[in-house]
């Protein structure tokens, strides 16, 4: 037998024996597949405040949402910061005065936090929507201001505060 026939023949056994055996030649150009079901989980973003269940462990503050420019703080007189006062209630483990950091122009947190009485404002104007026997009220504060809310006002209700949002 001639040695090109040879040749034709072995190679068409071996394209066969890939063939039957179910191995794919790849190029340099495919790019690397994953086996079946080992494919990473895809990352959605559910936007929830990071450490929360700690943080209402150790601050009694629930934090539950909110797109990153408002943060929970440690309170520095000298810092521009959001300061919402509240009814200081050691059994619930809540502090008379939580602090927030805002990191650009505007920003949104949902929470929960009891007995606020009062918001302070500081290089941003916000807003902050309480809840009241069953009701939502939102209070604007300009910026460097603050303002009187639910049982800080004459005759107002133990408010729950559930949104701060940073608005310019």
């Amino acid at each position: 037998m001639p040695f090109r026939a040879r040749n034709l023949i072995f190679s068409g056994i071996a394209v066969a024996c890939v063939a039957l055996a179910g191995i794919s030649v790849a190029s340099a150009d495919d790019p690397p597949q994953s086996p079946v079901g080992l494919n990473p989980p895809s990352a959605v973003e559910d936007y929830g405040y990071p450490g929360a269940d700690r943080i209402l462990a150790e601050k009694g503050i629930k934090l539950k949402k909110g797109d990153g420019h408002i943060l929970l703080a440690e309170c520095d007189q000298t810092a521009q910061q959001i300061r919402v006062l509240t009814v200081e209630d050691a059994s619930a483990g809540r502090a008379g005065t939580y602090c927030f950091k805002a990191i650009g122009e505007t920003g949104q947190l949902t929470l929960e936090l009891p007995r606020v009485f009062a918001v302070e404002a500081a290089d941003h104007p916000i807003r902050a929507d309480l809840t009241a026997n069953g009701e939502t009220t939102s209070v604007n504060v300009a910026k460097d201001g603050w303002a009187s809310v639910g049982e800080g006002t004459v005759g107002g209700a133990r408010s729950v505060l559930v949104e701060l949002r940073v608005t310019g």
